[in-house]
């Protein structure tokens, strides 16, 4: 259940004006840290083909390819200088950083406008002439942001390209968006200003509700919803993330040790820490779907079942969640069998693996979730185009 969602809701719009009060009640931002502590000395820029955007990067660039950062600015404001020194530092660790919104421009963002830095960014990679032609990192990407810039983040998470989401200070508003989690299949890290952070309910009510299985990270700071990001290199919370995204997007397993296990780095320190499902050299991928027939034990009893039921509906759309039980024996892994009318179609879908998007669709599970004891449910989701009624399942199991 969500809590504070009103008043959350309430500040998600205006939090770069609050965050900006309070910083002046203590004392005045501090001026842009210009090149970031990295190796590689940043600023930023605009491009003419990504209208409304701001990109962070090392002003030369180093021979290794950039990962990818997509950043949803607090108060989903359009000045991609709201957390100018944060992004600026991780640019200069060697990182491709594009934040929502132009140098100190105006007005509101929107999620799509991560999705185009990310289709920009592997644009400019392949484009001959690009000064990013094959500079760029396209395989590791990482999509982020702060308050109403986590919800961006959340919003395209699901985006089959990203690598891990980050989100800071930020939580889901209403129990109604709970489907965004229950699509997750990429390792998640939350990085929280404490229980006087406005989001901290939210976050650790998202917290609660993520897939079983999926490697998660949760470090809280107790400096309240503001963060550190004005403060020179982005301070505490600009550290963290760089070594969080050197781990995930470099392979970095030195800075992977100050996120995994009960003696972690960040566990010695200020921050107050949660893990799931963490290991230091990475996490198992998705299975392929199997490939066996559908099994019945003795006696006809179904191995397994699902059970098709719509989220949300709306004209042209729907989500819908499936849930699979395994029968009187366990399971090593399942595979359900959609059969959508006419006109249906899957768009995206999470905590399975799909082939095909219309007619008949197979699902399978991920590594996570093929496993079940005798009785036990699991689930995945998927948002559709069309209508979302008259869709029937059956379900094998492995």
């Amino acid at each position: 259940m969500r809590r504070r969602s009103r008043v959350y809701a309430g500040l998600a719009a205006v939090i770069v004006p609050a965050a900006a009060v309070i910083m002046a009640i203590g004392a005045a931002p501090a001026s842009a840290a210009v090149g970031g502590s990295g190796p590689y000395p940043a600023d930023y820029e605009t491009s003419a083909s990504l209208a409304n955007h701001t990109i962070f990067r090392p002003q030369t660039l180093p021979t290794e390819r950039l990962p990818i950062v997509v950043w949803g600015n607090g108060g989903c404001s359009a000045n991609g200088l709201s957390q100018g020194n944060f992004l600026r530092e991780i640019a200069s660790h060697g990182f491709l950083a594009i934040a929502n919104g132009a140098p100190n421009g105006s007005g509101s963002t929107t999620a799509q406008m991560l999705t185009q830095s990310i289709d920009w960014a592997v644009a400019e990679n392949s484009r001959q002439g690009s000064k990013y032609h094959n500079r760029i990192d396209t395989t590791k990407i990482a999509v982020a942001g702060f308050s109403c810039g986590g919800l961006e983040a959340y919003a395209v998470s699901h985006d089959p390209r990203v690598t891990t989401t980050g989100i800071f200070s930020s939580g889901l508003l209403n129990d109604a968006d709970d489907y965004q989690l229950r699509r997750l299949t990429k390792p998640i890290a939350y990085f929280v200003g404490g229980p006087s952070d406005i989001a901290y309910p939210n976050a650790i009510d998202d917290w609660g509700k993520l897939p079983a299985g999926l490697p998660a990270f949760m470090g809280n700071l107790n400096v309240g919803h503001g963060g550190t990001y004005d403060q020179p290199n982005g301070g505490e919370f600009g550290r963290v993330a760089v070594l969080y995204l050197k781990w995930r997007l470099k392979g970095d397993t030195s800075a992977g040790t100050n996120f995994v296990g009960a003696n972690c780095g960040l566990c010695r320190s200020q921050w107050n820490v949660q893990q799931k499902n963490l290991t230091l050299d990475g996490d198992p991928p998705p299975t392929t779907p199997p490939t066996t027939a559908p099994t019945t034990p003795p006696g006809g009893t179904p191995a397994c079942t699902a059970v098709y039921s719509v989220q949300d509906q709306w004209n042209g759309g729907f989500v819908a969640t499936v849930t699979v039980t395994a029968g009187t024996a366990a399971l090593t892994g399942w595979r359900v069998t959609l059969n959508l009318p006419g006109g249906t179609s899957v768009s995206s879908l999470w905590n399975g693996v799909a082939t095909g998007t219309s007619g008949t669709v197979t699902v399978a599970n991920q590594s996570y979730n093929g496993r079940l004891a005798a009785g036990q449910t699991t689930s995945f989701g998927f948002q559709g185009t069309g209508s979302g009624s008259g869709t029937t399942t059956t379900c094998a199991g492995g």
